[in-house]
């Protein structure tokens, strides 16, 4: 399972399992990859049950 990630400086991509790992960087700095992995640790759970909820119907 992975989740893509835009604004306005570029986009990402990354894996949710086994661990959240960046797959794919377009354009972001580090300081904003940390950032936005820690927001996706932090709510892997609610990102994980809207992917299930979102991909089930």
């Amino acid at each position: 399972m992975h989740i893509h990630v835009f604004c306005e400086d570029g986009e990402a991509k990354f894996w949710l399992n086994p661990s959240v790992e960046l797959a794919k960087n377009y354009h972001l700095s580090d300081r904003q990859l940390s950032e936005i992995r820690t927001v996706i640790e932090e709510r892997k759970d609610e990102i994980s049950d809207a992917w299930h909820k979102h991909f089930s119907n």
